[in-house]
């Protein structure tokens, strides 16, 4: 979590942009006390939380989170093989040995890479005359960015040339060729000038975000990567803000010489993606996808996804072989490369793309909240908050840009999944809020796909990225809270009947009548600041249709397609949202 990638191809917006927001995400304050779900929603609650197991969830983590992830790499295959031997042991048969009577399948998918895996063994960073490293990788397994070459045994012992902030002017009258140029500059950029384009042997680089607090936290790194470079196979080394400091210092002092030690393999790979079906009864081309990427070292980015994950599909496996639940529609789980593995699912059989109804990612899901500072988020399908934020919306410091009217997604799967956390936050005290869309990570396939698609987050974590995500930072009961939530929405859109879907009907009546609401109230406190009317009564009509066409994809929740009785459910509701919505727009004199 998250890749900085162009995202929503079909939406113009640059996700990723580090645009400071609060860190403060206001839960979702309904007039009422959160109702009580549908009698099948409780349902599949009791017999999800009787079953599932955060501390089995965090035994995962645990394993995964020991491994240096990368596609191809050592680590990232172990990882794999750890959850396709989970999913054996739970009762999933390996798709090419499988009877055509076993609903519970798995497959481990193999594809060629274009560029090498790096395995990561070992660096080390010394100011030459001083006893101790500055910098060893046991401790800071983020020193050596990806990509990074083995120095010759021994090390290599040079100058340090500071080019400070990597300004043309920081490089003025500086040869740095045979040296090891410092910058606090942005890894791959400070790589480029200084060893692709001046022949530096190597780089040491600083640039923390401010929201991992490094004064605060002096040894974390974030990872990052160099470009591959075949011709000087060379090396980057990023600084946490101690290791910083202490540089700075004895360069202030006076030359300074260092010696560089790093270990590493760059060899020829294949990328691996578990696939995992739990096949529906009667509509199996009909499902839900879940995606939880296994790259990146972290415990919380992303070994607790792959942890939460795994125990969603051992609960739910239990629950079929018991008898106990039978999803009518076929529920996926994959495990890859984040968002390629998402989007090569969605892009490689184009019948079976037809039929997936709804995406989730699962990113960053474990989080000890008072360890780490990140608050649980649903990151929304682009809805009017996404053009509007206001009020107790908020974008995360992860970083979002407004968009157009035009690029809303109005949907009910925001505020169906939104009604589960709180459900489960009713039963446990479990904080929940949300955030406009941002994209970035295993959510974005499905969109761009023309799929409903949500991410289960958490930020800001003061430890995002860093090698200080750990597992001392993961929370079972987290995960627990967060894989119940996933598990109680796909089990109940794979099961829905008529009467179900219209108390999901209902439910989304309630949430959009809220809504409206408060819309009209920071309206109202907006024209008395002097916003213009016209303005604020498209925002309340846009919100208003937002709604009004969000009730008609719930046609599709009902197995089979929506019954005549579902059918005027669906008209009746419209017609009181888009009545509520026209009063609105009077409210504040439209």
């Amino acid at each position: 979590m998250r890749t900085l990638v162009s995202v929503l191809a079909v939406l113009p917006l640059a996700a990723g942009c580090m645009a400071p927001a609060s860190a403060q995400h206001p839960a979702p304050s309904p007039a009422v006390a959160h109702p009580a779900p549908p009698p099948a929603v409780a349902g599949h609650f009791e017999r999800v939380r009787a079953r599932f197991s955060g501390q089995r969830a965090r035994e995962t983590v645990a394993f995964v989170e020991q491994r240096w992830r990368l596609p191809g790499n050592t680590g990232f295959d172990e990882s794999i093989d750890r959850v396709a031997g989970e999913l054996k042991a739970a009762g999933f048969v390996e798709e090419s040995t499988a009877k055509p009577g076993d609903r519970l399948t798995y497959r481990v998918e193999r594809h060629p890479m274009a560029a090498p895996a790096w395995d990561p063994v070992d660096a080390s960073l010394t100011i030459v005359g001083q006893d101790s490293a500055l910098l060893r990788w046991t401790t800071n397994r983020n020193m050596l960015a990806v990509n990074s070459y083995a120095t010759p045994a021994g090390g290599v012992t040079a100058a340090v040339v500071s080019v400070g902030a990597g300004r043309p002017e920081d490089w003025a009258g500086k040869d740095v060729a045979g040296k090891i140029v410092y910058g606090d500059v942005p890894m791959a950029r400070l790589f480029t000038e200084a060893v692709t384009k001046r022949g530096a042997l190597g780089v040491l680089a600083y640039s923390l975000p401010d929201y991992t607090q490094p004064e605060r936290y002096p040894t974390s790194i974030q990872f990052g990567r160099i470009p591959l470079d075949t011709a000087s196979r060379s090396w980057g080394i990023f600084l946490s803000f101690g290791a910083r400091e202490q540089l700075r210092r004895a360069l202030a002092a006076g030359p300074v010489t260092v010696r560089v030690t790093t270990d590493a393999r760059l060899f020829p790979s294949e990328e691996r993606t578990v696939v995992a079906d739990v096949r529906g009864a009667t509509q199996a081309d009909e499902r839900f996808v879940f995606s939880a990427h296994v790259q990146e070292p972290g415990a919380n980015d992303n070994a607790s996804g792959v942890g939460a994950q795994m125990e969603m599909a051992r609960v739910l496996a239990t629950l079929v072989r018991d008898g106990a639940y039978s999803p009518e529609r076929t529920i996926t789980f994959l495990w890859g490369n984040e968002i390629v593995g998402t989007r090569r699912y969605l892009e490689s059989d184009p019948a079976r793309t037809r039929g997936v109804r709804w995406g989730m990612s699962l990113d960053m899901v474990g989080e000890d909240t008072e360890r780490t500072g990140g608050t649980f988020l649903i990151e929304k399908m682009p809805d009017p908050s996404a053009v509007w934020t206001r009020g107790d919306e908020r974008h995360s410091e992860w970083g979002g840009k407004p968009l157009a009217v035009e690029d809303i997604r109005p949907h009910y799967f925001n505020d169906l999944v939104l009604a589960r956390a709180l459900d489960q936050s009713a039963a446990t005290g479990w904080v929940v809020r949300t955030n406009p869309f941002e994209g970035g990570s295993d959510h974005t396939p499905f969109l761009n796909a023309g799929k409903p698609g949500l991410l289960l987050w958490h930020f800001t974590d003061v430890f995002y990225h860093t090698d200080n995500d750990r597992l001392d930072k993961v929370s079972a009961a987290t995960m627990t809270n967060v894989g119940t939530t996933a598990l109680v929405t796909a089990m109940t859109l794979a099961t829905a009947d008529g009467a179900t879907a219209r108390q999901l009907v209902d439910e989304l009546e309630r949430a959009a009548l809220a809504r409206l609401a408060t819309e009209t109230a920071l309206s109202r406190a907006a024209l008395q600041g002097g916003a213009p009317p016209a303005e604020e009564r498209r925002i309340l009509e846009t919100w208003a249709d937002y709604y009004v066409k969000s009730l008609v994809t719930m046609r599709e929740i009902e197995v089979g397609g929506a019954s005549a009785a579902t059918q005027r459910h669906i008209e009746g509701a419209q017609q009181r949202v888009a009545a509520a919505g026209r009063q609105a727009v009077e409210a504040i004199g439209g």
